[in-house]
């Protein structure tokens, strides 16, 4: 980045990528009364798709550079970069960062502020590659910290624009580029007062779906016809002003957003979990014994040990089988969220100050505080003692749990009950952050530009979940006196006795006294200090003979810090265990990149450069020295044709969160998982109950595993640890114990650029990308190991993450800190992760004269390979296309979004319609690839594809005067449902039947939004 005395290399490089230059000389409004691209905008994207950086598009304001730190005229990109503009963001009244993201075929969409298992930060992953690969920064410096960066911290109203470089770049960023760049370039030199207010809701005509008769006949609501719901609102007050003659210019601004709950059980299509028990078997609501209202108890004694029994919901003292119907099952999911509920304010401030022609000081700062609530049933689960004396026991009841064996004072039962539907606690997550900036930059001559400056960012997390009060329970069914005046056995202080024996328990007192919370506090913090200097050496005459432009360098030196401190209160750590930990990293880099026109303007060459970029960096956490390093190369023949390649080799470290994650172990609170040990018998919930088939193993991989023959299918390996959603046990599951090694990545990208100059303004650019990235570090939950043991029919590299006991059993007790007994997950290597596809770019200004104008834009992203290769002896698996199986990226084969806004003469009025197609996805069990599942044995018939869908958006504005717009926008114009994809739970990222990452869940959402200068 330079100053405002660089402006004029912004200008000269648009006029060299457009045809329409003239438009570059104008200057933007600052009221920006329109939703159709302004000149400056289409000069953008047009340099995009040719491979020229786009120009930061309000004149005065600071040069930002996306892929290189080389600052020239005409600076052309090898690497291609996809730009969505301020005029993009308005037309599809962006809320929050994610949802301008999340339409770019390049990125892995995302919905944090959606997403009820989230924790409410929003970050990005290009190539389904993970957030870890994918760099962010801020006007070409870094956001934050990798793992703790929350990109909310960015108001969507003062987005200038957004660059996606897809590729590697790690020469020229450091580590964390492998997968590619984002790169926010924010307004900054504002000037005036104005108001930017969106509020937006979505419409949605609920329709009977497969779920909804389902849903109605065990007992629960399913609705129907037209709902409003899930309002957002978005306001920001912006004031800037110039000093000075300009010299000094002052800019901030204050952003307020507010988002309203959607429950699952708000659509048709999760009126209830819809699963298949069988394969190719008929569609039901998964009934789960854990959370009926009318409590679930499992005699572990006595005539009915092991019988699933449940409180008569009639209101009489006796028992029924578990089963469908109101009050016996509940729907687990019914507090979930389709939209978390959140509040969140941001602030913050620029300034910049002309010192001298050859220097400028800037600073910024940006804050944020965001609050969302994530939601889960509060039951009361466990294994308790209770009296034969009970005074709420029925005598029915009392001989049902065992009572009435000779001599029996008291008798174990398993509980699993549900307090309410509607009382569930939900767990907070209170983010907050600050981003500050400050350096000089400026010219030196006129050769030489230079930035030294420094980035620090904090982000700190308070998580504050609910969780059983260790003890209390045992205290609170340990019931004495009599029905009428009952008191805890016990004594202990503040017990409230806890009737187990009735239907439709929600006292507020005891759930109060069950439960408690806690608070776990993670403070990420980034100090990042880098100099850079950019020179033209043609101004020395150091020129190719054939060339008119010089060789161009920058050179560049960096230190940062990551540091992360993780403490919780004495609550917590009783009850979730952990301990207390301070993690830092420290990183020296120095950098260099050239640029050299070969030859131009000559014969069949137009233009032919290459470049090149090298990086060294050294890791506190690693003895040896990293390098990176990119080569590039471009071809013009002609000016209407123009080819480009680059090969980036990028050595990713670890985050300290990484580290921290592998290194840890920990185990989740009650054994979480869903995984019954595939060697024991199959359970089968039915609606009398669960019964057992045969073992999902064959003896051969179960002997992988370390068991033995005579342990194949007893019921003694049947896990203990607790219930799922589905109501199967769960085996223990062990987080950590691993060691984090760098990872090594190669990128390629080799693309083409039309600019036919018989159609004047198209540009068209294909790019090929290939990135394979080996010892790739990552996240793999226990079902990469489970899955992978299974699937390869007994691999030594999945089944050593299953540790059995002596005894075979996978369940321990994780106070114990147990060695064996468990599955593994965690932050480890594995093998390789592959990426390979296609990019399609265009862009169209279409004059039409006295009659305004057509500007039309299209993105499309061909998925080619999408996965990798587990371990040596396994082969690639390539999940484009498809899901289940592992196949968690949920990527499909193509999707595309294509864009035509009309914008009248005068610029009083503009549409705007875009059409998003999202491709077909496939489930793996049907793709006739063994290294994914797909076997013959295993093929569905029914509910096995996601068909294709097309989501058509309107926007349209109206200029009422020059400081005064209105927008109104329909997304999803056509109100098109969900698809429905049954046990949903069992596909990664996939919730409420469907898919919401990657299809639109809620319906059609209506916006109106205004833009007032004062």
């Amino acid at each position: 980045m330079i100053g405002k005395n660089g402006v004029s290399l912004v200008a000269l490089a648009g006029s060299l990528a457009m045809v329409s230059a003239p438009a570059l000389a104008q200057t933007t409004t600052t009221d920006d009364t329109n939703i159709g691209q302004s000149p400056q905008e289409a000069a953008a994207k047009a340099a995009t798709a040719a491979g020229e950086t786009p120009p930061a598009a309000q004149p005065g304001g600071d040069i930002v550079v996306t892929g290189t730190r080389i600052v020239r005229p005409n600076v052309t990109a090898a690497a291609p970069i996809t730009s969505v503009t301020s005029a993009d963001i308005r037309a599809q009244a962006a809320v929050n960062v994610e949802d301008v993201l999340n339409r770019l075929p390049q990125v892995a969409p995302d919905a944090q502020q959606t997403y009820n298992d989230s924790d409410g930060r929003q970050r990005i992953k290009l190539r389904s590659l993970g957030f870890e690969r994918t760099l962010v920064l801020i006007d070409g410096k870094r956001l934050g910290t990798q793992n703790g960066q929350d990109t909310g911290i960015i108001p969507t109203t003062l987005l200038e624009r957004v660059d996606v470089l897809t590729g590697g770049a790690s020469s020229v960023y450091g580590s964390d580029a492998v997968a590619g760049v984002v790169n926010f370039v924010l307004k900054k030199d504002f000037e005036g007062l104005q108001l930017d207010a969106n509020y937006n809701f979505y419409n949605h005509n609920n329709k009977d779906t497969v779920v909804s008769p389902l849903a109605r006949a065990a007992g629960f609501t399913s609705p129907r016809g037209w709902t409003n719901d899930g309002g957002r609102a978005d306001l920001t007050l912006t004031a800037g002003h110039g000093f000075f003659d300009d010299k000094v210019h002052v800019s901030g601004f204050v952003n307020y957003k507010n988002t309203d709950e959607i429950a699952l059980t708000s659509r048709s299509n999760a009126g209830c979990y819809l699963t298949q028990l069988q394969l190719n078997g008929p569609l039901s609501c998964g009934l789960t014994p854990s959370s009926s209202t009318s409590g679930l108890i499992t005699p572990q004694s006595g005539p009915n040990a092991g019988a699933q029994l449940v409180n008569n919901p009639n209101g009489t003292r006796t028992f029924v089988p578990f089963g469908a119907g109101q009050g016996n099952a509940s729907n687990y999911f019914s507090g979930y969220a389709y939209q978390r509920p959140s509040e969140r304010v941001n602030a913050g401030g620029f300034v910049t100050a002309e010192l001298a022609p050859e220097a400028e000081l800037y600073a910024s700062g940006l804050w944020f505080r965001d609050k969302s609530y994530t939601n889960y049933p509060t039951i009361a689960s466990g294994t308790v003692n209770v009296s034969c004396a009970n005074p709420f026991l029925s005598a029915s009841q009392a001989t049902a749990i065992g009572c009435g064996v000779a001599g029996a004072t008291s008798v174990p039962v398993n509980l699993a009950y549900r307090l309410g539907e509607m009382n569930d606690r939900p767990d907070t997550f209170v983010n907050t952050g600050v981003r500050l900036t400050g350096g000089v930059r400026g010219k030196v001559g006129d050769a030489w530009t230079y930035d030294v400056g420094g980035v620090y960012a904090r982000n700190h997390q308070d998580y504050i979940p609910s969780f059983p009060t260790p003890g209390n329970l045992q205290n609170a069914v340990n019931v004495g006196g009599t029905a009428a005046n009952p008191v805890c056995a016990s004594g202990a202080a503040g017990c409230v006795p806890f009737d187990i024996f009735s239907a439709g328990n929600t006292n507020p007192a005891l759930i109060n006294y069950l439960f408690t919370t806690g608070t776990s506090q993670t403070t990420g913090t980034l100090y990042d200090v880098l100099a850079n200097v950019s020179g033209d050496l043609g101004k020395y005459g150091i020129t190719s003979p054939f060339a008119e432009q010089g060789v161009a360098i920058a050179l560049g030196a960096e230190y940062r810090k990551d540091t992360l401190k993780s403490t919780a209160d004495a609550s917590y750590r009783s009850a979730l265990g952990g301990t207390d930990s301070y993690l830092s990293q420290d990183v020296w880099e120095a950098n260099a990149e050239v640029q050299v026109p070969l030859i131009e303007h000559k014969p069949f060459v137009e233009l032919a450069q290459v470049n090149g970029g090298y990086r060294l960096s050294k890791y506190s956490s690693n003895p040896s020295t990293f390098n990176t390093w990119k080569i590039e190369g471009i071809y013009a023949p002609v000016k209407d044709i123009t080819f480009r390649a680059s090969f980036n080799k990028a050595q990713r470290a670890p985050t300290v969160v990484e580290i921290r994650q592998a290194t840890n172990i920990d185990f989740a609170a009650g054994g979480a998982g869903t995984f019954n040990d595939f060697c024991a018998p199959t359970p089968i919930p039915g609606p009398n109950g669960v019964t057992y088939g045969a073992p999902l193993a064959s003896r051969e991989v179960c002997r992988a595993t370390g068991l033995s023959d005579a342990l194949y299918g007893s019921t003694s390996l049947l896990c203990s640890n607790g219930t799922t959603p589905n109501g199967t046990a769960a085996c223990t599951v062990r987080s950590g114990g691993f060691t984090a090694d760098p990872e090594t990545a190669y990128t390629q990208t080799y693309g083409l650029v039309l600019k036919p100059r018989f159609v004047r303004g198209l540009v068209f650019s294909v790019d090929r990308y290939r990135i394979k990235i080996d010892n790739s570090l990552g996240y793999n939950d226990y079902s990469y190991y489970t899955d992978g043991c299974l699937r390869s029919g007994g691999d030594q590299f999945f089944c050593q993450g299953i540790v059995r006991n002596a005894n075979g059993t996978l369940f321990s007790n994780a106070a114990s800190n147990p060695t064996t007994g468990f599955i593994r997950q965690g932050t480890s290597n594995y093998y390789t992760s592959i990426a390979r596809g296609y990019d399609f770019q265009a862009q169209y200004p279409m004059e039409l004269g006295s009659a305004g104008r057509i500007d039309w834009s299209f993105n499309g992203s061909l998925t080619t390979f999408a996965g990798g290769q587990d371990s040596p002896v396994q082969p690639e698996r390539n999940c484009a296309g498809y899901y289940g199986n592992g196949c968690g990226q949920l990527i499909p084969k193509w999707s595309h979004g294509l864009r035509a806004t009309y914008t009248t003469e005068g610029r009083g009025f503009s549409a705007s319609f875009n059409w998003r197609y999202v491709g077909s996805l496939t489930n793996a069990d049907n793709s006739g690839d063994p290294a994914i599942g797909g076997t013959a044995a295993r093929a569905r018939t029914s509910y096995y594809r996601v068909a294709p869908a097309n989501y058509f958006d309107l926007a349209l504005n109206f200029a009422i005067a020059k400081q005064f717009s209105l927008r109104l926008i329909a997304n999803n114009l056509l109100d098109k449902a969900a698809p429905i994809v049954p046990d949903s739970y069992n596909i990664s990222l996939a919730r409420g039947n469907t898919i919401p990452q990657r299809y639109d869940s809620l319906g059609r959402n209506i916006a109106i939004g205004t833009t007032i200068n004062f």
